[in-house]
């Protein structure tokens, strides 16, 4: 399994960074393993409460860690939009 703590300082407002990046990620494996309505729509929870974090962190973090969490954000985004292609009728 996948963490991201290597770059991430250990300030409150990392840990919760760290912990929301982690979910996405958690729930987002979670969707593709068992892509259905509920593990979908609760990676895209996920999603939301995480940009929140790094939207938090990038006000008060080094730069380098919010840049770590942003480039978290986006494999997590590629990752999740592979699933909602999945999901989306197939083209005639």
């Amino acid at each position: 399994m996948k963490r991201y703590d290597a770059t991430l300082q250990d300030s409150s407002t990392a840990a919760q960074t760290k912990n929301s990046v982690n979910k996405l990620h958690d729930s987002v494996s979670q969707a593709l393993s068992h892509p259905n309505e509920q593990t979908i729509a609760q990676a895209k929870n996920s999603l939301e409460h995480a940009e929140e974090a790094v939207r938090v962190a990038d006000r008060s973090l080094s730069d380098q860690g919010v840049e770590f969490a942003e480039q978290i954000l986006d494999d997590e985004k590629t990752r999740l939009a592979a699933l909602d292609k999945q999901a989306s009728p197939r083209n005639r």
